[in-house]
């Protein structure tokens, strides 16, 4: 498969991903829905006409919408009629965009002078801590190095409900948090900046269609109810989350924001990219078994910029590594009868492989701040330095391209007087 329109090799963004998002032109407000081609955002308002199929023809007005939760809100059928639609438009033998010079000249618009939104309106926002790694070196670090996990983390998917209002997009700057902290056991606590600020890596997904109150998705259903997922910077404040975790868990060392790439890629284009699922044992309860593939193959990366200089690799990871499947993330979340609604956003947990240089989280890479990261030019970090940005990237590799999320960047910011 090929497009008209040139991507190079290593592009994110080739005809086989299509990803989507939401933008506004140079010096305009108006918010338009597009997919990425190459160097290229497609405005689906002005394809929308040629999108077909047997469901989606009947709901085109989504792609007026200024945020992605209308599409999301329709069947699987529907989502899977406007890949293939867009795929046609936009595949190198087919006439209808390429050779409308006027169709493209308004449909086709650089990514380099438009300015990307949050692609939904989120309306609630769950973070998971599904990565049997991170949950192991941040045990043997805080509890017990011969007993790290806690007695229920093999048995459920462990999540807490985060803050959907300050989940922003890459490219806004972060400000680093003030807060309680008590930096001395023996001592009472005292308030001013976080000084242990850390970025987690993670990936996450949007919920497309919702369940009604009271009814549980089933497992064998719920990647019906998937819609796509993105690169997650799930900012953390460590030393005010120490203070306040007991009893009820993250609260203010979370919840100052979330960052996201701008581009979600749907799951049919990460299709081809599953891998087998994680050996469980104990094996879960039956309400959490599945035995169709639903772990992915997605290369992931973390940089850490000083002011004025070039990003350095601090790790490498990969989605790969999750203990527990998104299908079973979303099937606990609404066993008891939780609503999910459509643009809701479910983050993996910090992904953490089996080598260091896999961790996905500064807490892990400087083991509790007892190393230092280098990040050359004598620069090295413990925890992140104000005016740092952090630049995650992730994508899957095929036969000659790559599906991937772009960048997930954002600055930190030094905290208010």
């Amino acid at each position: 498969m090929k497009s008209f329109i040139d991507v190079a090799p290593e592009s994110h963004f080739p005809i086989q991903n299509l990803p989507y998002g939401v933008f506004s032109r140079s010096g305009e407000d108006a918010r338009h829905i597009g997919v990425a081609i190459g160097d290229y955002v497609l405005d689906l308002s002005a394809v929308k006409d040629l999108i077909d199929g047997p469901t989606i023809s009947q709901h085109r007005d989504v792609f007026d919408a200024a945020v992605l939760n209308p599409l999301m809100a329709l069947p699987k059928a529907a989502w899977t009629e406007t890949r293939a639609s867009l795929q046609k438009i936009l595949s190198s033998d087919e006439a209808v965009l390429r050779d409308n010079a006027e169709l493209r000249a308004r449909a086709l618009v650089p990514q380099a002078s438009v300015t990307m939104h949050l692609p939904a309106s989120i309306g609630d926002y769950t973070d998971f801590y599904s990565s049997r790694e991170h949950a192991t070196n941040l045990g043997t670090m805080f509890r017990d190095a011969s007993n790290p996990l806690l007695p229920n983390w093999l048995h459920i998917p462990v999540g807490y409900h985060g803050r959907a209002s300050s989940v922003i997009v890459s490219g806004q700057d972060i400000r680093r948090p003030r807060g309680q902290t008590r930096p001395k056991d023996d001592e009472p606590p005292v308030f001013g900046p976080s000084r242990l600020l850390d970025f987690e890596l993670e990936m996450a997904f949007f919920v497309g269609q919702g369940n009604p109150l009271g009814e549980p998705i089933p497992i064998e259903k719920a990647q019906d109810h998937i819609f796509g997922m993105v690169v997650m910077n799930d900012w953390s404040a460590r030393d005010i989350q120490k203070w306040e975790y007991v009893p009820l868990g993250p609260f203010l060392g979370k919840n100052f924001g979330t960052s996201i790439s701008p581009w979600v890629v749907t799951m049919d284009a990460l299709a081809p990219f599953t891998v087998p699922n994680p050996v469980q044992d104990p094996v879960p309860l039956p309400y959490l078994r599945h035995e169709d593939p639903y772990s992915f193959d997605i290369n992931l990366s973390v940089a850490i910029a000083p002011e004025g200089k070039e990003g350095k690799v601090v790790t490498n990871s990969n989605l790969k590594h999750m203990y527990w499947t998104m299908k079973q993330q979303l099937a606990h979340h609404t066993i008891n009868g939780c609503n999910a609604q459509p643009g809701d956003l479910l983050g993996s947990g910090t992904i953490s492989g089996k080598t260091p240089d896999s961790y996905g989280s500064m807490i892990e890479l400087s083991w509790r701040g007892t190393k230092e990261i280098d990040l050359g030019e004598g620069e090295v970090r413990k925890f992140l330095k104000d005016n740092d940005t952090v630049i995650m990237s992730g994508f899957c590799q095929g036969e000659g391209f790559r599906v991937g999320f772009g960048e997930c960047r954002s600055k930190l910011l030094p905290a208010l007087e």
